[in-house]
């Protein structure tokens, strides 16, 4: 009875351990590999390769693409809002109405992935 006690608090534990570390949890344990290449393919168009807001098609933008390499701007940014602005567009966080809601194309994993991504383009150079 002892032992059982002893599992179901080490599992209890573990459950509150992984509430408490919430969503940056979640972030940390995403492919920031695979977020490289979701960025590469849906977002580079306008954000750049390399995240500095400069892509093919920011020229014809009326509003710059955010530069994603700026460190200032990014970790001023929680990982809620980022979620929020890919998953539900710029407009849903008050920026560009040209940002594309990803949230019908992605899915929570693959946007997770980018914001691992974005996290690591802007603030582990």
């Amino acid at each position: 009875m002892h032992k059982q006690a002893n599992t179901f608090l080490h599992s209890l534990f573990g459950v509150v351990l992984v509430l408490t570390l919430g969503w940056s949890a979640a972030l940390e344990a995403a492919d920031a590999e695979q977020g490289r290449l979701l960025y590469r393919n849906n977002c580079a168009q306008c954000h750049g390769l390399e995240g500095s807001g400069k892509g093919i098609n920011a020229p014809h933008l009326e509003v710059a693409p955010r530069n994603h390499t700026d460190y200032e701007e990014m970790i001023a940014r929680t990982d809620e809002e980022l979620f929020k602005a890919i998953s539900e567009g710029g407009q849903a966080v008050n920026k560009s109405v040209l940002m594309p809601n990803w949230g019908h194309t992605l899915s929570e994993e693959e946007i997770n992935s980018l914001i691992a991504f974005l996290r690591r383009l802007c603030c582990e150079q």
